[in-house]
């Protein structure tokens, strides 16, 4: 059956593909990938294979690109920055393949809030400092309202994608108090990540003082204190 493999690259180092993901790179035929949101390096990683980078197509050319290939008989690998459940639009690219007969297989990757938490060497549920994770994303071009202001009342860890642009606004949102800890990681494991602490009353300025535009994900909550938060052992290990 005519398949196509959606595969999440990892969040940066081109060491934290999956194994499973590695292989499938390894044997591509055909690569659509998802421009410089994928470490070049795994690009160049299988030079027999026809690219395309993502970065522009619409959807409609991206998947007849991947279905002409996988009726030919081609294996035909999507590859994702990160894992593509999270903010990824394999939903979509989905329905079309299978309504073409095209079977789809996910492979999923390592998350840059995940290689954030590594970078800040943070764990985001933490016994007695915060038992829940919000992963969220500002309104913008693409959504029309956010929930920014309610779920940061719940005091729980926050991961806010794709909200650099707009960091001053979500500051301005939030509803913890000033003195929460806060973090910018752009580009998080990749060999340029830059990593900013803070607070919520200035970890807009400092980020913005390092050159932080883009491409950074933003952690809000106790867990981020880089002191140490107050936390309860686990009894895991009693």
């Amino acid at each position: 059956m005519p398949t196509v493999y959606i595969v999440g690259a990892g969040c940066g180092d081109p060491g934290l593909i999956t194994v499973k993901g590695k292989e499938l790179l390894d044997r591509a035929d055909v690569l659509v990938y998802a421009g410089s949101l994928v470490n070049p390096e795994l690009v160049a990683a299988c030079p027999a294979a026809e690219k395309y980078d993502s970065w522009g197509m619409h959807l409609a050319e991206m998947t007849e690109i991947m279905i002409a290939a996988a009726r030919d008989g081609k294996a035909v690998v999507r590859l994702h920055s990160g894992d593509p459940a999270l903010y990824g639009a394999i939903i979509e690219q989905g329905d079309i393949l299978r309504k073409a007969g095209v079977k789809v297989v996910r492979v999923p990757g390592v998350s840059s809030f995940f290689g954030a938490a590594a970078s800040l060497g943070i764990q985001y549920t933490l016994k007695g400092v915060s038992e829940s994770v919000i992963i969220t994303r500002p309104a913008g071009r693409t959504l029309d309202r956010d929930r920014i202001a309610e779920f940061s009342g719940l005091g729980q860890t926050m991961v806010i994608f794709l909200g650099t642009e707009h960091m001053e606004e979500i500051f301005e949102k939030v509803q913890c108090p000033p003195e929460t800890p806060a973090a910018v990681v752009y580009h998080a494991t990749w060999q340029d990540e830059m990593v900013v602490r803070g607070t919520v009353a200035d970890i807009a300025g400092k980020a913005r003082a390092a050159g932080i535009t883009k491409t950074a994900l933003i952690i809000i909550g106790d867990v981020v204190n880089p002191e140490g938060p107050d936390y309860t052992h686990s009894h895991l290990y009693e």
